[in-house]
């Protein structure tokens, strides 16, 4: 249900329907939320839902940061134009974790599972883009009501990007010790 509305959410952020956009998102996120918990209550996981899962975690968060990256390249105010490479870090990070794991299975190794710090930096990721896409300057659906100040705003993102980047480095000790255990020395 995640992968199908990722066009959906890219469709209504493009044509500027950000609260349609938003509820979209919250959907994705409740799907993958309750997902995970019907699927461990029933012990109903299975190798598909391993694999789907952090696929569709990484095409969603991807195509949003690609779209915010857009979004605020082209904004007219010159500090948000100038910020917009931020949102980068979160298209690099997900694409260096598709590439590694791919080379991981080549490997025949087991990419790393989420953890806590991957968890976090997800949600902290998805309610901070909401935030965003809701109350961000230029954008916001409702920055007529309330509109977060811009340096609020790239606070946000950059607390965002520190999770990621942390997230990014608890997966090393995992990956370092499935590469010692089949190819160090026996």
């Amino acid at each position: 249900i995640r992968i199908l509305l990722i066009p959906v959410f890219a469709v209504l952020f493009y044509k500027q329907e950000y609260g349609w956009a938003i509820l979209t998102l919250v959907l994705s996120g409740l799907s993958d939320f309750f997902d995970g918990k019907i699927a461990r209550k029933f012990n109903q996981i299975s190798a598909l839902g391993k694999m789907l899962d952090p696929v569709a975690d990484k095409l969603t968060q991807v195509t949003l940061a690609v779209l915010l990256f857009v979004s605020f390249n082209q904004a007219q105010d010159a500090t948000l134009k100038a910020f917009s490479w931020v949102f980068l870090i979160f298209i690099g990070k997900e694409a260096f974790m598709v590439v590694f794991s791919v080379f991981m299975l080549i490997l025949n190794l087991r990419p790393c599972a989420a953890e806590i710090f991957g968890k976090l930096s997800t949600f902290a990721f998805y309610f901070i883009m909401i935030v965003i896409v809701a109350f961000g300057p230029e954008i916001g659906w409702l920055k007529d009501v309330f509109q977060l100040p811009p340096v609020l705003m790239m606070i946000l993102v950059v607390v965002s990007a520190i999770l990621t980047i942390v997230a990014l480095i608890s997966y090393i000790p995992d990956t370092l010790r499935q590469f010692k255990e089949k190819f160090g020395k026996k």
